[in-house]
C-alpha cells in the first residue's frame, strides 16, 4: 500500500492512503490519523489500512478525492531517529580519490553513517530555505526506510523483517560548511539542514511488478532519476551497487541500542561506477548528488568546474517501477534564501 500525510495545520499532518496510480487518496482518520500510530500498532492497524487501500484501487471508497503532493508534508513528518548511511562506496572512492586519500580497509565492512536532525522534515514539494549560497548548496538524491521496532544485536537478516515502508529522499546538503565540522571530529550538523521526503512511501509488496520483484534482499532495483533545473543529470540504478543493504545499515545502529518504530534510516547518495569508453572514463548513469560530479572533475581535469545550487534553482526526485510508473511520487523542490524571507516578514 501507499501512505501519505497531508498538511492540516499541525505538526503531523494526517494520514491519508493513496491509491497505487497515485491518482487518489482517502483519509485513514476512521482507523487512525498519524502515520506514527500506524508504525506503534503496525500488526492490528496495517492490515486495516491495507483493507482501505484495496476498495480505494477498486473504486470502492466512498470519500476519495484527487490526490495532490503539493498538500503533503513528509510521509513521517517528524521522527525519532533520522540516520544516514554511506551504502554506496563508490560515492565514497570518488570522494576519497579527488583529494589523493585513501579508502580504509574498514569502509568496505563497516557502514558509515550519521545521526540527522529528524525534528523537522520536509515535505516533497517545501522549498528549500538556506541562509546563503555560499554555503555550497547540494542536493542528494537516496533511498529511505521506515522501521518498526527492531531489537538490540539483530542481525542483518532480522534487521530487514523490521522494514515497515521505503520512500525517496532529498538530503540537502551545505557542502561549504562540511569540511570545518568535519574537523571538529564530531560530524555534521549545521552543514545537514532539513531532509525532504516524496509524497508517498510504500510498503515492500508494491516492488512486485508482473512476478518480478525489485526489492531483492534488503536493495530497491529501481533507477532514481534526478533533474535539475529541468535537465535529467542522474539515472543511477540503485540495487546493484550498494555495498551495505538495508538490513545491515539497521544492524549497524542495533549493535548497542534498540531501534523504535518510527526511525527513519537513508541510504546516502546512490552511485554507480564509470565505464572506460575510447581510453577515457565515463559516467553514462550520471549523478545523484553535485559533489560527486565535481569529484569526477577534479579526478579528470584536476578541478571542479560544475558549481553548487543556486536560489531559484529547482530539484526533481523520483523513482519509475518496472512498469514505467512513479512508484512513489516525485520530490520538486526550489532552493530560495531564508534571508529573504526573514526580511519579508519584518518589512
Amino acid at each position: 500500500m501507499k501512505l501519505a500525510t497531508y498538511k492540516d495545520g499541525s505538526r503531523d499532518g494526517q494520514l491519508v492512503v493513496v491509491s497505487k496510480d497515485l491518482g487518489m487518496a482517502h483519509y485513514a482518520t476512521g482507523i487512525t490519523s498519524r502515520l506514527q500510530q500506524a508504525l506503534d500498532d503496525w500488526g492490528f492497524i496495517s492490515p486495516q489500512l491495507q483493507d482501505l487501500y484495496d476498495a480505494l484501487n477498486h473504486g470502492r471508497a466512498r470519500h476519495a478525492f484527487p490526490f495532490d503532493p503539493k498538500q503533503c508534508m513528509a510521509p513521517l513528518p517528524r521522527a525519532y531517529q533520522w540516520a544516514d548511511g554511506s551504502a554506496y562506496i563508490n560515492h565514497v572512492e570518488l570522494v576519497r580519490k579527488a583529494r589523493n586519500a585513501e579508502v580504509p580497509e574498514s569502509f568496505y565492512t563497516d557502514p558509515l553513517m550519521y545521526q540527522g536532525g529528524s525534528d523537522d522534515f520536509l515535505g516533497p514539494c517545501d522549498e528549500v530555505r538556506v541562509p546563503s549560497e555560499a554555503m555550497g548548496i547540494d542536493f542528494e538524491a537516496e533511498v529511505a526506510v521506515i522501521t518498526g521496532d527492531v531489537p538490540m544485536g539483530a542481525t542483518p537478516e532480522q534487521a530487514l523483517d523490521g522494514i515497515r515502508l521505503v520512500m525517496l529522499a532529498n538530503d540537502v546538503s551545505l557542502r561549504n560548511l562540511i569540511p570545518a565540522e568535519l574537523a571538529k571530529g564530531f560530524g555534521f550538523f549545521q552543514s545537514k539542514p532539513a531532509t525532504a521526503f516524496s509524497p508517498v512511501a510504500v510498503t515492500l509488496d508494491e516492488f512486485t511488478f508482473q512476478n518480478e520483484n525489485a526489492w531483492q534482499a534488503g536493495r530497491l532495483h529501481l533507477t532514481l532519476q534526478s533533474t535539475w533545473n529541468g535537465r535529467k543529470v542522474g539515472q543511477c540504478e540503485a540495487g546493484p551497487e550498494m555495498t551495505f543493504h538495508f538490513g545491515q545499515l539497521i544492524a549497524h545502529i542495533c549493535k548497542t541500542r534498540n531501534v523504535r518504530a518510527g526511525s527513519v534510516i537513508g541510504s546516502g547518495t546512490v552511485s554507480n561506477k564509470g565505464v572506460e569508453a575510447k581510453g577515457k572514463m565515463q559516467w553514462p548513469n550520471g549523478y545523484s548528488c553535485i559533489a560527486e560530479k565535481r569529484c569526477i572533475e577534479t579526478i579528470q581535469d584536476g578541478q571542479p568546474s560544475t558549481e553548487f545550487m543556486k536560489f531559484g534553482d529547482t530539484i526533481k526526485i523520483e523513482m519509475k517501477g518496472l512498469d514505467g510508473n512513479s512508484v512513489f511520487g516525485a520530490i520538486e523542490q526550489e532552493i530560495v534564501s531564508s534571508v529573504a524571507d526573514r526580511a519579508a516578514s519584518e518589512a
